[in-house]
């Protein structure tokens, strides 16, 4: 009997690379002919695919916003993962620009920053690279004359880090407003580069500081120490005039030490700016009424920021002055993420904390210079129903977490949009708080797909899709085009690295997970509701694989720090499996016969079976790839 094809392989394909997403339509899945019996081919009709978005809406963290200061609704998205966006204010969604970028480019889906030309609508610019590791390529920079629709590529001879710490402070990445054919980066740990043909050729800029290439400005992330480097680079508004080089820009380092510097001649020497605050980190910078704004945290973030502070630089003066909105203390450790100022109202100011755990993190709002401040947060109304998984099973959505990001739209002033780790938020009535009023803020993030897919299944009844996630767990859907109404599986357990059905009771579910708790869970009804597992393998540290009998009546579970273990109780105990290498980490179910699993082991290039519904295997083919 041949085996009915698992509906999983079309989702799959597509879903690990690009988080759900395959922008082009592929060849017919068959011949568009067949035999017939008098030997003649008989023509059928076929249908091409056509991929879309199953719909998450966000799911990941977006790492800036950025207006353009020239043309309304001119608006782009970056980030850590998901590649780059357009606004489209006609659709109203978020339109992919880098989606073109395959696996084998799969380092240029991390945006490391953005930039606009204000004076060329068309021109817009990233710094892509995910990571400085050992492992990963090298940077580059895609420019664009067309929006973003086409790019334009220079490799960069260093790392950038998308999606490392500081990839939400900025931006690193500037065109001077008054020559649009010069840019500069600030990079991670090469110090400041310069273009002066619109990104085409780059070079490192001399008369910059040692200290934005050395370790002085790395972060502690738990598993690795990124460098942070220079996190943005601001032309001073009004300095210099067209045609000419902008004398003026000021650059910040990630370092608690001296971390603000100024150049007068377009950037080709520096001095650190006299006077600035010491013993936190800069994350973005703002101007406004003749003053510059900087937020600060003791950490670069997203993670890890217990202290910070919001300071003003007079820059006819040079005084320094803290107007921090809430200073963190004892039981109330947080930074400050976002700064940013209204083009049209000067002295407008808005900031946003970042990693503020205890009492959620919140936006506050000044009107005065940063005199005085008012807390938008316990008057902010919030409507989630694009992305009801932000709920996070609670009765409303909160402000959400990793704020690092804020931006007022320099064409109007009540509109806003911040950035969190799992979506894009805004708001169309900001002003209202300067009369106490509320604010109401919905999902922004329509069009942006950025979840980290660890696998998809689609079961041959009910749900058409079921998918396991990293940070967001997963979701049930019931309908491809809209964020389930459910939110994602609950309880919620932050990542779910595989789930498996049971192919003659579709109504029978189990996943694996992380979280702190027996990191597996199973469900009777299509992965509505969700029953934890009793108990798990020894050694077992989650996670891993798992495959689930066809009549759901065993479980084979593969988890992260043990060899492959069967149940058959639901998962409430489990016994190692017979005649496999504890190192094998691939097992599968057969979709038609109950008693029969299968495994691979990478490292003897061999396949496995059980016909004891996973007791026992015993080698079934050898000399395969490893």
């Amino acid at each position: 009997m041949t085996s009915p094809v698992r509906r999983s392989a079309l989702l799959l394909a597509f879903g690990l690379a690009a988080g759900c997403v395959a922008p082009a339509a592929l060849p017919p899945p068959f011949p568009t002919t067949s035999a017939r019996a008098d030997g003649k081919r008989a023509a059928f009709a076929s249908e091409p695919y056509r991929w879309r978005n199953a719909a998450i809406v966000g799911g990941g963290f977006v790492t800036g916003i950025l207006f353009h200061p020239k043309e309304k609704d001119l608006v782009y998205a970056r980030t850590d993962v998901g590649g780059a966006y357009r606004w489209d204010a006609k659709g109203k969604r978020w339109t992919p620009l880098t989606d073109e970028f395959g696996l084998d480019s799969w380092n240029f889906t991390g945006i490391e920053s953005f930039a606009v030309d204000p004076n060329d609508p068309e021109r817009v610019y990233l710094a892509v690279g995910t990571y400085t590791n050992d492992w990963a390529g090298n940077g580059a920079i895609l420019r664009s004359a067309d929006r973003g629709r086409t790019w334009r590529k220079t490799d960069l001879p260093f790392k950038n880090g998308g999606n490392q710490d500081g990839r939400s402070n900025g931006e690193r990445l500037a065109v001077d407003p008054n020559r649009g054919d010069v840019l500069f980066f600030g990079t991670r740990n090469q110090g400041l580069w310069n273009s002066s043909d619109r990104g085409g050729t780059w070079k490192p800029v001399p008369g910059f500081p040692e200290v934005a290439t050395s370790d002085a400005s790395t972060s502690g992330s738990g598993q690795w120490k990124w460098p942070v480097g220079i996190v943005f680079v601001e032309f001073l508004p009004g300095s210099g005039k067209r045609g000419q080089p902008t004398p003026t820009l000021y650059a910040g380092v990630s370092t608690k030490e001296t971390s603000l510097y100024r150049s007068d001649d377009g950037g080709a020497t520096w001095k650190a700016v006299f006077g600035q605050p010491t013993g936190l980190r800069p994350s973005h910078a703002a101007f406004s009424a003749g003053a510059m704004y900087v937020s600060y945290g003791d950490g670069p973030g997203p993670n890890g920021v217990t202290d910070g502070a919001v300071w003003k630089l007079d820059l006819k003066s040079g005084a320094w002055t803290d107007v921090t909105p809430v200073k963190p203390a004892e039981g109330d450790r947080f930074g400050y993420g976002g700064v940013t100022a209204d083009a049209r109202r000067p002295g407008t100011l808005m900031a946003s904390t970042i990693d503020r755990w205890t009492r959620g993190d919140t936006l506050f709002r000044s009107t005065d210079g940063g005199k005085t401040w008012s807390d938008l947060g316990p008057k902010s109304v919030r409507d989630s129903r694009a992305a009801p998984y932000l709920r996070w099973g609670k009765p409303a959505a909160d402000l959400g977490h990793w704020i690092g990001d804020i931006d007022i739209d320099p064409h109007d002033s009540d509109r806003v949009l911040y950035v969190t780790g799992a979506t894009i938020w805004a708001s169309r009535d900001v002003t209202a708080a300067d009369r106490g009023g509320a604010t109401h803020w919905y999902v922004g993030a329509e069009g942006l797909e950025e979840t980290v897919v660890e696998e998809v299944v689609s079961p041959p009844s009910g749900a058409p899709l079921l998918s396991g996630m990293r940070d967001i767990d997963g979701f049930r859907h019931e309908d491809l085009t809209v964020s389930p109404r459910t939110g994602s599986f609950w309880p919620n357990h932050n990542h779910t690295t595989s789930i498996d059905f049971a192919e003659r009771d579709p109504s029978l579910v189990a996943r694996v997970h992380g979280g702190n708790n027996t990191h597996g869970s199973y469900s009777r009804d299509n992965g509505r509701t969700w029953t934890l597992f009793g108990g798990e393998p020894t050694g077992s540290r989650g996670d891993g694989v798992i495959a689930v009998s066809a009549d759901g009546a065993a479980f084979v579970w593969t988890p992260n720090g043990a060899a492959p273990h069967v149940s058959r109780d639901r998962g409430a105990t489990w016994a190692a499996c017979a005649g496999l290498d504890p190192r094998t980490r691939v097992v599968v179910s057969d979709r038609v016969n109950p008693r029969r699993f299968y495994a691979y082991d990478r490292q003897e290039g061999a396949v496995f079976a059980s016909a004891d519904a996973g007791a026992t295997f015993a080698p079934a083919a050898r000399g395969l790839p490893g």
